[in-house]
């Protein structure tokens, strides 16, 4: 590759403004083209886990849910917020049997991903999970959550289709159809 460095020069930092789920901060650069500019970025202060259960006959579920920043209904692998000094994949599981209700004998990392590049710092991480075992979904007060079991590759069906459109869920049920796990 060629030169990785960072080109940017960063002179202060003021924060704008934090909440328990985000902070904005307003750097003062100098621009990879040495102009003086102002750059400002949305911290998480959770990163988003993924989890794709997938039991013994090939299926998963998704979890549907209204999003209100998006202002409508969607469905997703089962997803949440991994607080800072919780692990991931025990946030994973923790999510698993919260959204869900299932419980699972192994888990194993498989997508890392930015789910942004130009303002934010939102990174994921989504697991499978084997060894299903299925049981009562004990979910958040503020979540009204619709749970279908399907077939892994329906779930790929919904990407194709454009009934998913979560980033997250989309490059998880594709990154398993590249890997040809079903």
């Amino acid at each position: 590759m060629k030169d990785e460095h960072n080109p940017w020069q960063t002179h202060s930092t003021k924060e704008i403004y934090k909440n328990a789920w985000i902070r904005v901060r307003e750097d003062k650069v100098t621009t990879p083209a040495n102009t003086a500019g102002i750059y400002s970025v949305v911290e998480f202060q959770n990163l988003a886990v993924g989890i794709v259960p997938i039991d013994e006959e090939g299926n998963t579920w998704l979890v549907g849910q209204w999003r209100y920043p998006l202002n409508q209904y969607s469905w997703e692998i089962i997803e949440g917020g991994c607080p800072k000094g919780e692990s991931p994949s025990d946030c994973a599981l923790r999510e698993l049997k919260e959204e869900a209700g299932l419980t699972a004998t192994s888990t194993e990392a498989f997508l890392e991903m930015s789910l942004s590049n130009s303002s934010t710092d939102d990174k994921a991480i989504v697991y499978i999970a084997k060894g299903i075992s299925e049981g009562q979904a004990e979910p958040e007060e503020t979540e009204q959550l619709q749970l279908v079991k399907l077939p892994l590759a329906e779930a790929y069906q919904y990407v194709m289709e454009g009934r998913i459109h979560d980033a997250i869920s989309i490059a998880a049920l594709l990154k398993l159809k590249a890997m040809q796990v079903f």
